[in-house]
């Protein structure tokens, strides 16, 4: 009786260990290449945002003021910086540096101003980014109208007049 044995071919694939070096230096090439080109777009695109901000090259006390009426569907957005060192920025500069002063920069501790404001609803957002003696001042806050905001923050935000 003989005895045959059959093999199959099945085909052998190659494990990183046998593949060829010039393939995987090719591939580590090109994986550090791709990580490279990432991290300098990444990097581009951070140079701008930090060369214009508006701090730069402004000394003493500043904050850039905006005033937003409406709500976030329908808005109308005025903004601009306010130097205090001389005051400049806006029509009531001189004052509101002088309450500011008088405040520490704190905008939620200026002492509110004795009003009497209609009930109408027509939401007004103040914000105020910058610095003051150093610190830096961040304050955002919605008021139901332009009456309660002159009330509760003096000429700070008093952009249109």
């Amino acid at each position: 009786m003989t005895h045959t044995t059959s093999k199959t071919h099945t085909p052998k694939t190659r494990s990183a260990e046998t593949r060829p070096l010039k393939t995987r230096t090719r591939k580590a090439t090109a994986l550090r290449s791709a990580l490279l080109a990432t991290a300098l777009v990444l990097l581009a695109g951070q140079a701008p945002a930090r060369a214009t901000a508006p701090h730069h090259g402004v000394r003493g006390d500043w904050l850039y003021l905006t005033v937003t009426r409406g709500d976030s569907r329908s808005s109308d957005t005025r903004g601009t910086l306010l130097l205090c060192d001389p005051p400049q920025g806006h029509a009531h500069a001189a004052e509101a540096c002088a309450e500011l002063a008088a405040a520490d920069g704190d905008i939620d501790a200026l002492p509110p101003k004795s009003a009497f404001c209609p009930m109408i609803y027509a939401p007004v957002t103040a914000h105020a980014r910058g610095e003051w003696k150093g610190r830096p001042v961040d304050y955002s806050r919605t008021f139901s109208n332009a009456c309660s905001m002159a009330a509760r923050t003096g000429h700070v935000f008093a952009l249109d007049s």
